[in-house]
């Protein structure tokens, strides 16, 4: 089967309001490209045992799971040991990751006329950053070279961990996708079909759009109501969204459907 995709998006900046969350919108789109959908998101503080609760349901789910920010070496980054935690593993300085890190660091004292010295304390505690859960398997990092990592659980749910920074998080994301899953694109591209309903009830609808979802395995019918549209005023938005030929299929019957009701019908859209 093909797995469903998550995405956790961790960090207060991001419930406080200090800083908008941009990964959902690209993460959707990174997808889309690939034919592939973003089944759920999930947002949490830096707060450790909400953290460890996301990520242990996560490495239970059998999903693909992206989980951003939280991984650096700052008293307020947890998410490399609540992934460990969640795991039941220690951390673990991974080797390639020390490597990448002291790499970085030199280049960063050269940059500064500087001699690098690998013992000085704060070069000393970057290495946390390439501190990972026992097992994990590291994402490189383009920007800057200090990686994410990779981790999997016994139930088989997969967690990729990235920076909170689109810059860094973004094509890290799309070299998870293009190396560990290419064989899934196209597995969950989507249809959506849709019509504007005017002067009708959803309660009045609705034993429609369930005969519809009865009927037609794997689609699912939506609607959207709106009151006070510029355009077409007081309305619903009602369509099915799924697989092509199965969303046609039942597209088709909806249409049927509202015919058979006597609904006055507006506009039909396609989104891919």
């Amino acid at each position: 089967m093909t797995p469903q995709f998550g995405l956790i998006v961790v960090g207060d900046e991001i419930l406080s309001g200090k800083r908008a969350d941009k990964h959902l919108n690209k993460v959707i789109d990174l997808l889309s490209d690939r034919g592939l959908a973003l089944s759920y998101a999930e947002y949490v503080g830096d707060e450790p045992e909400r953290i460890k609760a996301v990520l242990s349901r996560a490495f239970a789910s059998g999903d693909v799971v992206f989980c951003t920010g939280g991984i650096g070496a700052t008293p307020d980054d947890h998410t490399r040991l609540c992934a460990a935690q969640a795991l039941d593993v220690s951390l673990q300085l991974h080797p390639l990751a020390a490597e990448l890190i002291r790499e970085r660091m030199q280049a960063m004292a050269q940059e500064k006329g500087e001699v690098f010295d690998p013992e000085r304390p704060d070069n000393i505690h970057r290495l946390n950053m390439g501190c990972f859960p026992q097992g994990a398997s590291i994402i490189p990092n383009p920007y800057n070279k200090i990686p994410g990592f990779s981790c999997s659980g016994s139930a088989g749910g997969s967690v990729h961990f990235f920076p909170g920074f689109p810059v860094m998080a973004w094509p890290m994301l799309e070299w998870v996708l293009d190396t560990q899953y290419a064989h899934l694109f196209g597995s969950q591209a989507k249809v959506e079909r849709s019509v504007i309903v005017y002067e009708a009830l959803e309660s009045t609808l609705t034993p429609l759009m369930q005969r519809i979802e009865a009927t037609h395995s794997g689609v699912r019918v939506f609607s959207l109501p709106s009151v006070d549209h510029p355009v077409h005023g007081r309305h619903i938005e009602l369509g099915v969204k799924g697989l092509a030929t199965d969303s046609l299929a039942a597209w088709k019957d909806l249409i049927d459907g509202l015919h058979h009701f006597g609904a006055k019908l507006g506009p039909e859209m396609v989104r891919d």
